[in-house]
This record gives structure tokens, sequence and C-alpha cells, in this order.
């Protein structure tokens, strides 16, 4: 099987696995999504070199937070989440202050001392999509917003790859990630619009045009922030020194490399739907 047929192979596997667990929801749901969570911390922990008691900080940090989320109470997740992340990063900064010479300058390379930033990064880039989307799969209408954001989200991604690939041209970012073209952007905006529109027969409250423009009106702003979410995994890659976030999905990389889109917008859309009341 070639790359595209792995990559195709895996990402049926993967949507399949999502819907069935959005579609259960409770404990199933988040389940899969405390799984995501948790393996997106031991990729970034690996991507920046973190030392073990970082690593397993932030694994007890994150998996008290999703238990928390699936017991609903998502303000102590919140709390629970800033408060390690502020604190670890405070503590690991410490940490590194004997690792300075008497003159000021590092003794050692400077990706190991940086590793305050790193922790507080990376708990908030890997915990906060979690929260957000266990919260909002459990309102009202929350299995219709979440499958939202994951249409988005995937519409975006499979119309951005393949316009690139039959298009070209003008890159998005060459200095980040040479592949991404302008036409691959383009089409996945319309990819996502399209994605979203699926769903407006099933949208609670749907009502005709209003609907449909609503979810264009939501569409739009989300994928920009997946396509974002994109290239700013990439320039982690690329400051990090590494081809993938890791080898567990076979044409994909990692979880990072799969989910880098959904973070921004599971966590600006859980926001919209607080603010609008959209998600019942």
């Amino acid at each position: 099987m070639g790359e595209l047929g792995k990559r195709i192979a895996t990402g049926l596997v993967l949507v399949a696995a999502a819907v069935a667990a959005l579609w259960a929801g409770g404990i199933a749901f988040a389940a899969l999504a405390a799984v995501a969570v948790l393996l997106m911390w031991a990729e970034w922990a690996a991507m920046h070199r973190l030392p073990l008691l970082a690593r397993r900080l932030g694994l007890a940090v994150l998996g008290g937070t999703m238990v928390l989320m699936w017991m609903g109470d998502w303000f102590s997740a919140l709390w629970l989440l800033a408060g390690a992340a502020g604190l670890g990063g405070i503590f690991l900064f410490q940490l590194r202050q004997p690792l300075l010479d008497p003159t000021g300058r590092s003794g050692v390379q400077r990706g190991r001392l940086g590793l305050d930033r790193p922790f507080l990064i990376g708990l908030l880039y890997c915990g906060l999509p979690g929260i957000a989307l266990i919260w909002l799969r459990g309102q009202a209408w929350g299995i219709w917003a979440t499958l939202l954001l994951l249409l988005v989200v995937w519409g975006a991604d499979i119309a951005a790859y393949f316009t690139g690939r039959a298009i070209g041209g003008p890159k998005l970012a060459p200095a980040i990630s040479p592949n991404k073209t302008w036409s691959g952007a383009v089409g996945g905006l319309v990819g996502a619009v399209a994605a979203a529109l699926l769903l407006m027969p099933l949208w609670p409250g749907y009502a005709g045009l209003a609907g449909a423009q609503r979810l264009a009106l939501l569409a739009l702003p989300l994928a920009v922030l997946s396509i974002l979410g994109d290239l700013y995994e990439s320039w982690l890659k690329r400051r990090c020194g590494v081809k993938d976030s890791g080898r567990i999905l076979p044409g994909h990389g990692g979880v990072m490399d799969r989910l880098d889109g959904l973070v921004p917008v599971a966590v600006a859309g859980a926001g919209i739907f607080v603010m609008t009341g959209w998600a019942g």
C-alpha cells in the first residue's frame, strides 16, 4: 500500500472511531478525548526533550483534568490545568537556575534550559481542546455542534490536500511548510463550508436559508483557524528539528500531526457556542 493509501485507510479508521465515540457520548467520548490528549502530550514532551519529571507531571495533570471533565466538573478542570501550567512552569524555571554560570550564560544547550515555557504551553495546547470538546458534547445539541467542528476540520484538511496537489501554485508559507499552497488553502476553505452545510438538515432548529448562513459563517473562520493550526504545528516541528510529531499513525505521523487543525478549532468553537448558546 502506497503512502496515499495508508493515509486514506488511517483517516477512515480515525473518522469511524471519532464518529462512534461522538454518537455514544458520555464515557466513550471522554475516553477517546483523554487518549488523544495524553498521546499529544507524550509527543509534545518528546519533541521538546522535556525531562522525565516534567513528562510525568504533565501526564498526571492532564489525566486528572480529563477525569474531572468526565465527572462534569469543567470549572475545576480549567483551574487544575491553568494552575498546574503556571506553577509547573515556575517550578521548572527555578530548576534551571543552577545550570547558569556566574556570568549568566548558559552552560548547557539552549534546548535543555527553556523547560518552563514548553511545559506551560504544552499543557494548554494539549489540555484545552480536550476540555472544550468534552464540554461541548455534553450540551443539549452538543453532538451536532461537536460534529460541526470535526466536519470543518476534516473538510478543510481533505480539500486542501487534494486541491493543493492538483493545482499547486504559489506557496502559502514556504519558510514553515514548503508543501502548502494558496490554492490548497482556498480549497480548504471551500471544503470546510461544504462539509458544514452537509450537517444543515440535521441541525436542531434548522430554518432554511438562515440556518445555512449561520453554519457557513461559523465554518469560514474556523477553517482559517484549522489552517493556522496546521501551520503552527509545522513551524513547531521545524523549530524542534523533527519531520513528524510521532509514528503512531501510518501515513500521518503522530497524533499531533492529525489533530493540529482541531486544537484551535475546538477551543474557539466551544467559545463561540458558549457565547451564542447555539449548542442548546
